[in-house]
């Protein structure tokens, strides 16, 4: 894990120079929403994003999103009534992705596609949903519960002068016991600079 850490933080700050020539990077918050195909589960959460420029057309990303609890019902029937129960599953998914992004340049509204290379990890807990907790799943990642994650994906992101917002669909590869392909959407706001 410490090693991808030292790759991300080279990455940035070898192409930190070409970004300050053109002062143009972009910060952003998402939601996400991820379809796991292994376990046939939905998750949602929220992430944040960073976005460097290293020349017109590419931008070097960072990020990183945690999904909260995914909930699951069962139902079961008995002689005269049908009862339904909601329970939580304890099953978080840590994501940090890094990659670059290919864009269309100019006007208000881009195109883009992006190639991401990071991780995934899968935990259980039953502790309340906090940034604690978040904070706890980054500073606990454990080489045995995290899977190495492709992510090709794309979308389109307008601005209106420094703000604007962005969508984005992809397939999450993860790699654990073989390939597992996720459908991943994201959408939010961010602020270019």
């Amino acid at each position: 894990m410490r090693r991808i850490a030292l790759f991300i933080a080279a990455a940035v700050l070898m192409y930190v120079p070409a970004a300050r020539a053109q002062n143009h990077a972009e910060v952003g918050i998402f939601g996400d929403y991820t379809s796991n195909s292994a376990t046939h589960s939905n998750f949602g959460g929220l992430g944040a994003r960073l976005s460097v420029n290293t020349w017109k057309y590419i931008q070097l990303e960072a990020e990183m999103n945690y999904d909260f609890n995914q909930f699951f019902t069962e139902s079961f029937r008995n002689p005269n009534t049908e009862v339904i129960t909601t329970s939580r599953s304890g099953v978080r998914v840590l994501h940090g992705l890094f990659g670059p992004k290919f864009q269309t340049s100019g006007g208000p509204v881009r195109f883009f596609v992006t190639a991401k290379g990071g991780f995934e990890n899968f935990m259980l807990n039953s502790a309340p949903v906090s940034f604690s907790t978040f904070a706890d799943s980054v500073s606990n990642l454990r080489t045995n519960n995290v899977a190495a994650t492709f992510y090709p994906g794309g979308g389109i992101e307008t601005f209106l002068g420094p703000i604007g917002l962005r969508a984005e669909v992809g397939d999450e590869i993860y790699f654990a016991g073989g390939a597992h392909s996720n459908w991943r959407v994201t959408f939010g706001p961010s602020i270019r600079f």
